[in-house]
């Protein structure tokens, strides 16, 4: 059984929500990426999502895109990325890692190279934002031969002969995009997430979880509610960028970066 269906198995029975951070690998650089990894385990996070820095991230908005440019001017790449998790992993077998990004890395390096260096990694999953279902069944194929989930978005716009596609392919969990925009704008109809989500429920038996707008502690709860858990990205990136500005490596200031994930954990834990 894949570490992501341990946590979201375990996650179900327990009616316990998911938190899952999303931070772009080498921002503010690579040696703090693994730090604040393990401080987001501390703060409640159940998964991590990692990002693949890449030049034209064009789903991103402008923080994230920010944080892509700060890791992209360090001269992180997809070989960075997956020695992170390996790093990662002396450290912390159970917590699953999903790498997100875009296609044009994975290609480049090759799909059999990359799922063998992901699992020699200890990579869990994948999300690839630029590759629908139907142009990816041969890495489809690769990754679940090597046990890898493969995750994908849905949108609100997303059309019903597409889900079934979605469905199919997807293992691990659905992410669900909460707004028609980019990465870091503001959620704004609550009863038509709710309803999109109870509309997925009927393709999926996987856990659905919400991203996109998730600020703070009470728009993770809102969005928990109807979901089985929520990834926040934007919010935590812009609080990296601090450490950035500030030129911290401290400790004591990586964990401090990680306290919207210690609120979002506080709140979500409090639905019942």
């Amino acid at each position: 059984m894949s570490r992501i269906k341990q946590v979201t198995d375990n996650a179900r029975d327990t009616n316990h929500k998911l938190l899952i951070p999303y931070l772009v690998t080498g921002d503010p650089n690579l040696p703090s990426t693994v730090s604040l990894m393990h401080a987001l385990v501390e703060a409640g996070a159940d998964i991590i999502e990692l990002g693949i820095p890449f030049s034209d991230p064009s789903s991103d908005g402008p923080v994230i895109q920010r944080g892509v440019e700060r890791a992209l001017a360090r001269g992180t790449q997809l070989k960075d990325v997956l020695a992170t998790v390996k790093q990662f992993r002396q450290d912390d077998s159970k917590t699953p890692v999903v790498l997100m990004g875009y296609l044009n890395p994975i290609e480049y390096m090759g799909y059999a190279a990359f799922t063998a260096a992901a699992v020699d990694s200890g990579v869990d999953g994948v999300l690839i934002v630029d590759m629908p279902p139907a142009e990816s069944d041969e890495l489809h194929s690769i990754l679940q031969g090597a046990g890898i989930d493969t995750i994908y978005l849905v949108a609100p716009t997303t059309r019903e002969s597409r889900l079934q596609s979605i469905c199919e392919h997807s293992s691990g969990y659905l992410y669900y995009v909460s707004l028609k925009g980019v990465t870091g704008a503001a959620i704004s109809n609550f009863a038509e997430i709710e309803e999109n989500i109870l509309r997925l429920r009927a393709y999926t038996a996987l856990p659905i979880v919400i991203g996109f707008g998730i600020k703070d502690g009470a728009s993770a709860k809102a969005m928990a509610e109807i979901s089985d858990g929520v990834i926040i990205g934007s919010a935590l990136v812009e609080k990296i960028a601090l450490l950035v500005d500030q030129d911290s490596q401290d400790s004591a200031d990586i964990v401090r970066t990680t306290e919207i994930i210690d609120l979002a954990r506080q709140a979500i834990n409090d639905i019942r």
